[in-house]
């Protein structure tokens, strides 16, 4: 008896890389149900396994650290002026006091 006749002909089903599609000798068909609940196997179709857990999109993460970063771009400016001021003080005042006399002050004829 011939080898061949006794073995059962599966036929060899290439899938798409993505894995949602296969050639059936033709052209390429959907490996996957629009529903995605089903998934053709090679030789019929299958219950398809759950797919991994989906994170969040990390949306989430991007406004913290946007709100994270505006709020320490706001503390360093803060910080600079505060230094600005205790150490230019006097000087910002003897401007000021200047510019006060300069406007009070009448012009000579």
């Amino acid at each position: 008896m011939n080898r061949a006749a006794q073995a059962p002909v599966t036929p060899q089903t290439r899938f798409s890389a993505d894995g949602l599609w296969w050639w059936d000798g033709t052209e390429w068909k959907p490996a996957v149900s629009p529903d995605r609940l089903w998934r053709w196997n090679g030789l019929a179709w299958e219950a398809a396994a759950p797919g991994p857990a989906h994170k969040g999109s990390g949306v989430g993460v991007a406004i913290g650290l946007t709100v994270a970063m505006f709020v320490g771009v706001l503390v360093l400016v803060a910080i600079t002026t505060a230094v600005i001021v205790l150490t230019l003080g006097d000087q910002i005042a003897n401007v000021f006091s200047n510019v006060a006399a300069a406007l009070g002050s009448t012009p000579s004829p």
